[in-house]
């Protein structure tokens, strides 16, 4: 089982429409539906793409990670790469979709560092003002878009880019933290260090490990990821092993002994311990009160 994949679960690959190839992907609820006939997006999905959706209107739910979230008018949904989630029931809602790919954005800022926040929030409700500039914003890439797709001389795939950025500036929650001008190097460091984790959680469980692949003294790690996150760069890492592992749980059959080996763990027991520590409940535990399979 490659890291990333789950079995059983809904592995969903970016694949842009014929003459519609570009890193992002304009859609909406409504045709969501219509491409859905059997109702497959109630049950869990991993897509290696991001999907954000504004709710212009209706209500409906959505679950990610074992969280449900209510859905209604100025709802902003933000569906990270890996992330196992369902469109509980969106029948009633209208908006847009707009889906992309892993390697939007290409210049470093506070859309890359929210779009690459593994633990980010997936909704969030935006206040009425801030709504209306969102609208706005997302009306403008879908006017783009559609143009680009029935005119290829006018599709620009760099203004596409900028267009996602700035709707994804707007639709930010206000609280999202800036990349620290004045500490450019903490930001990079932990920008290296998140995405070393994501690519090496399944092998490596040590700080150490990933400060001597990167060149930095672990305490550095440290610093940069509790500057960022306010989290130790152990427990950021612990966090995210930990999030795979519910997942295995929670949606595969897979015995604790197969889960401890997929995440890197020499022994069942160790895996254990290790949930237990952090979850506060045992593996079989949480799968009991969780299983959504």
């Amino acid at each position: 089982m490659k890291s990333g994949q789950l079995p059983g679960i809904r592995q969903l690959h970016y694949a842009p429409a014929p003459r519609a190839e570009f890193d992002v992907e304009v859609l909406s609820f409504a045709r969501l539906r219509r491409m859905d006939p059997s109702r497959r997006r109630t049950r869990p999905q991993r897509p290696d793409f991001h999907v954000m959706a504004l709710v212009r209107s209706g209500g409906g739910h959505h679950t990610a990670d074992f969280v449900d979230h209510p859905l209604r008018e100025r709802t902003v949904v933000w569906i990270r790469p890996g992330v196992v989630h369902r469109w509980t029931d969106v029948d009633d809602l209208e908006g847009p979709l707009f889906l992309f790919t892993q390697s939007f954005p290409p210049t470093p800022g506070p859309v890359v560092q929210a779009a690459g926040d593994t633990f980010g929030p997936t909704c969030w409700q935006l206040d009425a003002e801030s709504w209306e500039l969102a609208l706005l914003a997302a009306d403008h890439l879908r006017h783009e878009y559609t143009a680009a797709v029935a005119n290829p001389r006018l599709a620009s795939p760099p203004l596409l880019a900028h267009l996602l950025s700035a709707l994804v500036l707007r639709v930010l929650p206000t609280d999202t933290p800036e990349p620290p001008a004045d500490e450019p190097h903490e930001h990079t460091v932990f920008h290296r260090y998140r995405v070393a984790v994501e690519q090496q959680f399944t092998r490596h469980h040590h700080v150490r490990e990933y400060a001597a692949a990167l060149g930095y003294d672990p305490r550095t790690l440290t610093r940069a990821t509790r500057a960022a996150t306010g989290l130790g760069a152990k427990q950021f890492l612990d966090q995210r092993i930990l999030l795979e592992a519910k997942r295995l749980l929670a949606h595969t059959d897979l015995p604790a002994a197969r889960c401890a080996e997929h995440l890197g763990f020499h022994d069942a027991a160790n895996f254990s311990t290790f949930f237990q520590r952090q979850a506060g409940l045992s593996p079989s535990r949480w799968r009991t009160v969780h299983d959504v399979r």
